[in-house]
């Protein structure tokens, strides 16, 4: 008689997921791997305001990108700021997963105490050196060390993380290969759905990343936000993508279509270059160029206005985050 196949690991996995960073794609991937699903519950906007301050991104911003992250099966709208055994259970999932740090409430407590008490709770690794609070930092010019050991930490790539992210599918012969490129800073919802439309172009999408250099080189000193290898991750983590050129030169040039094998290059509605530089001219002239409309306004610039018109409640927010922090590190060292 055959055996009856064991059910699926269902992990649940919450969080505001504001200012999607390849910290939060990491702790996703990590979960994962505790299991054979993977379920994530996103706040909503009230939420996130009552117990943190308010979000950076949309709620349906915050929903599209979580979405996109190749290790996530599926997307729970407006779960509980506290993670309860009532959510694991309506969701059917095993135990929930989070990184090592801990959330709190407005009032200070544990988002996660009561399922902790009932053993259905698991921890990753959080990574080192990216956090939604550090970014508003920057971006607000705040250059002071961070306070918290959980936000101050630093981060650096490996060859061994690039490989962890690359989870994309294997090109296979006949694929039809598309190729796109840019800087990809402060991976959002425009950049999501613009990968979304070059996707159903073809089978297999390449991305060609611009390194800090030349991101600076056409946008400014002050670009880009992120570095070449934290945008490197936050693309891998995409599911829409399948293989990155890192570094990518600014023109596509004809040694890059023949070496990768491209059939279309794929661009959005951003204008590059000024009068005759265009990066985009060899393929045009080969007719194998496509623009496509990523029916989304969110640019990276338009993310650096939202946070730099409301300065003031993200400096207070972020404050307000790291002293809870830092009060119940120093509560935890008293008692261990």
């Amino acid at each position: 008689m055959p055996t009856q196949a064991s059910p699926p690991v269902k992990v649940w996995c919450d969080g505001c997921y504001d200012l999607m960073h390849f910290g939060h794609a990491n702790s996703l991937r990590q979960a994962k791997l505790l299991g054979d699903l993977l379920v994530v519950g996103v706040h909503s906007d009230e939420e996130i305001a009552r117990h943190k301050g308010p979000p950076v991104f949309t709620f349906d911003e915050r929903c599209k990108l979580i979405s996109a992250i190749r290790w996530v099966d599926q997307v729970v709208e407006c779960s509980p700021y506290v993670t309860s055994l009532k959510t694991l259970d309506e969701y059917e999932c095993d135990f929930c997963c989070h990184g090592d740090d801990i959330t709190l409430t407005a009032d200070g407590n544990d988002t996660y105490k009561e399922i902790k008490a009932e053993g259905r709770y698991r921890e990753v690794q959080r990574t080192p050196g990216i956090s939604t609070t550090g970014l508003v930092g920057r971006i607000l010019g705040n250059r002071t060390t961070a306070r918290s050991p959980w936000t101050g930490a630093s981060f650096h790539l490996s060859t061994r993380k690039i490989v962890e992210f690359s989870g994309g599918k294997a090109r296979k012969v006949g694929d039809k290969v598309v190729y796109v490129t840019g800087g990809f800073d402060l991976f959002h919802v425009g950049h999501v759905q613009f990968l979304e439309k070059a996707a159903e172009l073809g089978d297999y999408v390449i991305v060609g990343l611009y390194s800090d250099e030349v991101v600076r080189g056409y946008k400014g000193p002050d670009y880009p936000v992120m570095r070449m290898h934290e945008r490197l991750l936050g693309v891998l983590a995409c599911k829409y993508v399948s293989e990155v050129v890192i570094d990518a030169p600014f023109h596509v040039t004809e040694d890059l279509i023949n070496n990768f094998k491209i059939d279309l290059v794929v661009s959005g509605r951003v204008p590059f270059g000024d009068g005759g530089d265009d990066p985009f001219n060899y393929p045009k002239q080969l007719g194998i160029f496509v623009q496509v409309n990523s029916e989304s306004d969110v640019t990276t610039e338009t993310i650096i206005e939202r946070i730099r018109r409301n300065k003031f409640l993200y400096n207070e927010r972020n404050e307000r985050k790291e002293q809870r922090e830092i009060d119940l590190i120093n509560e935890m060292e008293k008692h261990s």
